[in-house]
């Protein structure tokens, strides 16, 4: 029992800690847009892109926006990511909201290059959302819409952002010009490369091998926390000789540190690799909702 409740503690200050920082992460963010790249007439991909649109067109603050276009999405990341993966998106998505208000009228630190512009708004701005995304949970719902269509497409995740996002910047010409719209695109191209220096190998899926004492307790837990199937194969160690058992799971770009939190409860001993996947086809990669 007193194990049991050191464990509940622990898992209770985490989540406060990626709370506090994805709070960070979306003020950052709006600084990067209302600092530097909203003045110059250059906008960010995604919800936020179409926020920033919405909010030129009509008047009404971006934050606005914001907040109510990516509810939606964040339902999505309840139902196909689960709870907590939703609560930090919350988190980060209204200190974004609230951010993008009250840093409306701070001074442009950046006017006239064009270069530099897209170069330091695409800086800061991928630097906060790398944050938000690398403790558990995002501030653009447009990730989790592309990782919602992949299952159903014959395409990976990142040409369906990719896709996406070219709709969301033909938007934002009508409203910054052809030469905004291409710096915006430029901008997001230089964030996304932050974000994956932040959050390592953010794009695509992930492949995670697990050596581990307690198999069957760790392929029920992803299971049941995480809602993935795993492959569960027999080994024998070349040296020692002794018989183990891996796990092979393949997850999506935004639930690395929910699986990373699963091995950490059930075994943190486990002996763990990590590779890169290009792209995911055929096969069973499919997930039941989870609560």
């Amino acid at each position: 029992m007193e194990v049991y409740r050191v464990k509940r503690e622990n898992k209770t200050w985490l989540m406060a800690f990626q709370m506090v920082m994805n709070i960070i992460g979306g003020l950052i963010a709006a600084y990067g847009l209302e600092s530097v790249l909203i003045p110059n007439n250059v906008s960010d991909g995604g919800v936020t892109g179409i926020s920033i649109v919405g909010s030129q067109l009509t008047g009404l603050p971006l934050g606005i926006f914001i907040g109510v276009l990516n509810i939606p999405f964040v339902y999505l990341g309840y139902k196909q990511i689960g709870k907590s993966f939703a609560i930090l998106s919350v988190t980060g998505i209204a200190s974004l909201s609230v951010g993008t208000v009250i840093m409306h009228h701070v001074p442009t630190i950046i006017e006239g290059d064009a270069l530099l512009i897209t170069v330091v708004g695409g800086i800061i701005l991928g630097f906060g959302m790398g944050i938000s995304l690398r403790n558990g949970g995002a501030l653009d719902g447009i990730d989790m819409l592309a990782v919602l269509l992949s299952r159903k497409l014959p395409f990976g995740t990142s040409d369906l952002i990719l896709f996406l996002n070219t709709f969301v910047f033909i938007v934002v010409s009508t409203v910054f010009g052809l030469q905004g719209a291409v710096l915006s695109a430029i901008a997001y191209f230089i964030a996304s490369k932050v974000i994956h220096i932040v959050e390592e190998g953010l794009s695509g899926a992930k492949t995670f091998k697990i050596i581990t004492s307690e198999p069957h307790e760790m392929v029920e837990t992803i299971r049941d926390r995480l809602g993935r199937s795993a492959t569960l194969n027999q080994i024998q160690g070349a040296y020692s000789k002794e018989s183990y058992y891996e796990i092979t799971c393949v997850i999506n770009r935004l639930e690395e540190r929910k699986i990373k939190d699963i091995i950490d409860d059930v075994d943190p001993k486990a002996f763990v690799v990590v590779y890169e996947v290009t792209e995911v086809k055929g096969g069973n990669f499919q997930k039941r909702d989870i609560h």
